[in-house]
């Protein structure tokens, strides 16, 4: 046993001497991520950026839907996974302000898998295409933004003119958005 001990304070002084520096441990949070991430199945209408490529737990992701309300919409989301991962789930927030039912203003994304039913058995795949049905089918009956959610409900048609008019960086009432159309 002392010996394993003497050996290690040397490697340690080689180290030290040497410049070299510790490998930060991985964390079972970033393995999780790191397999998720090897399994995403990205379409041509979606791709992952990561501004820290040693900060895997940190990303980006870009939709851009091909058919629906929103289709050529350009949408970004940050992933923010805490070391909880995946008894947590990923938080995601829009970089846009858009005009949809289950984002409100802020970007915050309503999908119950975000929430109340997420279970750690979900993986980021799951959650991507989560979001994608909420571009394809949003849910009105689950809403963060309830003027969209009410637009959709009551008024179909003019629930789609202010989808476009939004997309276009236009007003609805008297918000203004950004302009998301590639």
């Amino acid at each position: 046993m002392l010996k394993i001990w003497s050996m290690k304070q040397q490697q340690q002084k080689n180290e030290a001497a040497s410049g070299q520096t510790k490998k930060k441990k991985v964390t079972a949070a970033q393995l999780r991520v790191q397999k998720d991430l090897a399994e995403l199945n990205l379409g041509p209408t979606m791709k992952t950026h990561f501004p820290n490529p040693d900060d895997i737990l940190n990303f980006t992701f870009t939709l851009t839907p091909d058919e629906g309300l929103y289709k050529s919409g350009v949408f970004t989301f940050t992933f923010a996974i805490s070391q909880n991962f995946p008894h947590e789930p990923p938080k995601v927030k829009c970089q846009q302000k858009i005009y949809h039912p289950n984002i409100d203003l802020e970007g915050n994304v309503c999908l119950n898998i975000l929430r109340e039913d997420w279970k750690p058995v979900l993986n980021l795949n799951a959650v991507i295409v989560g979001m994608q049905f909420l571009f394809l089918e949003p849910n009105a009956s689950d809403p963060l933004n309830k003027e969209a959610a009410a637009d959709l409900m009551g008024d179909g048609d003019r629930f789609k003119r202010n989808v476009r008019s939004s997309m276009g960086g236009g007003m609805v009432g008297r918000e203004t958005f950004d302009r998301v159309m590639k």
